[in-house]
């Protein structure tokens, strides 16, 4: 089975998952809720790491976490173990008690720590467990809005509205519920290679501490993605400066030429789908951009020059990773 990269190291920030296994329960009483909190903080004291967010339901839990120390598999290895030890012990059972590893996707708290703090925090709510967050006990936005719990660090997101705390927490509180009446878009379907939320510089810069040899592991997930070393945005770019012309010319019927090109290029150097790539070449469908990068492939074969023109692209292509 593949298995999800970690990229671990000082100062990273990840939001992590886990569920209960075969989607089963893995909190069965308050007093269960409460002991999941007293792991989290003799893990604070244990491991050092900082606490932003968290949400506690019936079969999963999700946490926003910052690790000061390069040591992320510790903890939560400590935290599962430890939690499944006291739920096997209490409820006379055996065996897993979570579904699989862990999932932790590496995040850029510039661009998404907010967005995701709100996200997690309407969790109970778009479940129907609870009509507003803050009726809901088992998850950190009460510290938010009231008292701190001592549990999780606040500090990093009110300050982003203001340095008064009465008043951002009011703020935080408008930011948050604000978004109840809406359908809030996950921004999970945001992630990079099932492991990174960022911007484009930071999804670079987090390939970069990854080491090839990890990719060269068959069971590893995603690693097309990991190891892509463009994006299509990057070839539309080259290819259109390469001929002088627009980019928005460039992927017209009428240059069908350099259109098979980008096509072509954005196959073979980026992760993206043929769905995707049609969309970015003026809406072609994904049939069409299957069959054109075929087509590509045998004039290639015919054309030398032809060939060797887009293998010289292809080597200019910025690198993702690298």
């Amino acid at each position: 089975m593949a298995r999800p990269l970690r990229i671990e190291y000082e100062g990273a920030l990840y939001h992590v998952t886990a569920r209960g296994n075969e989607r089963g329960k893995v909190v069965f009483t308050k007093a269960d809720y409460r002991k999941f909190k007293e792991y989290l903080r003799e893990g604070q004291t244990k491991y050092g790491f900082i606490l932003h967010c968290y949400v506690l339901m019936t079969n999963h839990y999700h946490l926003l976490i910052e690790t000061p120390e390069k040591n992320l598999s510790k903890i939560m290895h400590y935290l599962n173990s430890s939690y499944t030890t006291y739920i096997n012990i209490k409820r006379k059972r055996s065996g897993h008690l979570f579904q699989g590893r862990y999932k932790a996707i590496l995040v850029d708290r510039d661009s998404y720590l907010l967005e995701l703090s709100r996200y997690l925090h309407l969790n109970p709510v778009r479940a129907n467990v609870v009509e507003h967050p803050e009726e809901y006990s088992h998850s950190s936005y009460s510290a938010y809005i009231g008292e701190s719990d001592g549990l999780v660090r606040t500090t990093d997101l009110l300050d982003m509205f203001s340095k008064d705390a009465s008043t951002a927490k009011q703020k935080y509180k408008i930011f948050v519920e604000s978004a109840m009446g809406e359908k809030q878009e996950s921004p999970m379907k945001k992630v990079y290679g099932g492991m990174i939320l960022g911007s484009l510089p930071f999804i670079k810069e987090a390939l970069n501490r990854l080491e090839d040899e990890l990719l060269q592991r068959t069971e590893t997930s995603h690693k097309k993605a990991l190891r892509s070393p463009c994006g299509i945005d990057d070839v539309l770019s080259l290819v259109s400066a390469h001929f002088g012309v627009a980019p928005e010319l460039a992927v017209s019927p009428q240059r069908n030429d350099i259109r098979k090109i980008i096509i072509y290029l954005m196959k073979k150097q980026s992760a993206a789908s043929n769905q995707e790539i049609g969309e970015a070449v003026g809406g072609m469908s994904g049939f069409a951009v299957a069959k054109a990068y075929q087509r590509l492939m045998v004039e290639m074969v015919k054309d030398r020059v032809l060939r060797k023109k887009v293998e010289e692209m292809a080597c200019d292509l910025p690198r993702v990773k690298g």
